[in-house]
């Protein structure tokens, strides 16, 4: 390993990296504060569990969120630094562009609780096309969102699906390169493969690009951000909240 990809991977998993994360999670948990009225919310500015809708309700009663404001979607669909990580159609009548961090615990939550039933109820029926676009507010993130890119074809949705599972085996860990390895192996990783993605400098540099480009042009701030048909929603949506969303949009 040369010089170079030896100060790249120190700085990916370093004690700034956790340093760092830890701001990530008090970043994670403000933007649930100034939503948690929302009845999505699904974790406290201080971690604690707040009340979620539960699973039998219909998605009919449930309150459809208020945008945060507007977006172009032809400018959002525009090609970024890296290619899009979609599902469905892209003749979807509703986009569903999500910005994301991999150690945020509200990103977590909503790949965890709602995001395989969105998939299963909008997407597999041609109804959505859903977009995951990177936004890693600190190395840690940065470093998995590399090994979902690095993963072999048509396996990023199952390696963010299997980070998010475990997201506390790994997030905090005090070893985050030995948590990632072990992680990555699950996914056919070897420690060579692992050290080769986690070295690709231009892999980096895109993934910081397409966190750059969507604070810059679209306002993204926080974590879960969602785009959708043209409107942006911050903060974890419930399966609930999210099918009443779009359901009026269809």
């Amino acid at each position: 390993m040369s010089l170079s990809e030896m100060s790249l991977m120190k700085r990916l998993f370093s004690g700034v990296a956790v340093a760092a994360l830890a701001v990530t999670l008090v970043a994670c948990s403000d933007e649930k504060t100034e939503t948690a009225a929302a009845p999505e919310t699904t974790q406290t500015a201080s971690g604690a569990a707040s009340e979620t809708p539960s699973a039998d309700t219909t998605a009919s009663t449930a309150k459809v969120p208020d945008a945060e404001g507007s977006v172009d979607m032809a400018e959002v669909m525009k090609p970024g630094a890296l290619p899009e990580m979609a599902l469905g159609e892209e003749s979807a009548p509703v986009t569903i562009v999500e910005y994301m961090s991999m150690t945020c615990p509200h990103c977590a939550a909503f790949h965890n609780n709602t995001f395989d039933a969105i998939k299963a109820k909008y997407v597999d029926s041609g109804k959505v096309r859903f977009v995951i676009r990177e936004f890693p507010f600190d190395p840690r993130a940065a470093a998995a969102f590399m090994l979902a890119r690095c993963a072999p074809e048509g396996q990023y949705f199952p390696m963010v699906s299997m980070l998010m599972k475990q997201q506390e085996t790994w997030a905090a860990a005090e070893d985050g390169r030995e948590a990632l390895l072990q992680m990555s192996k699950l996914a056919g990783f070897t420690e060579d493969s692992f050290k080769a993605c986690l070295t690709n400098q231009k892999l980096l540099d895109d993934v910081n690009a397409v966190r750059e480009r969507g604070a810059k042009e679209f306002g993204i701030a926080a974590t879960p951000t969602f785009l959708i048909n043209g409107k942006r929603y911050s903060g974890d949506m419930s399966v609930d909240t999210m099918s009443a969303l779009i359901d009026s949009l269809l």
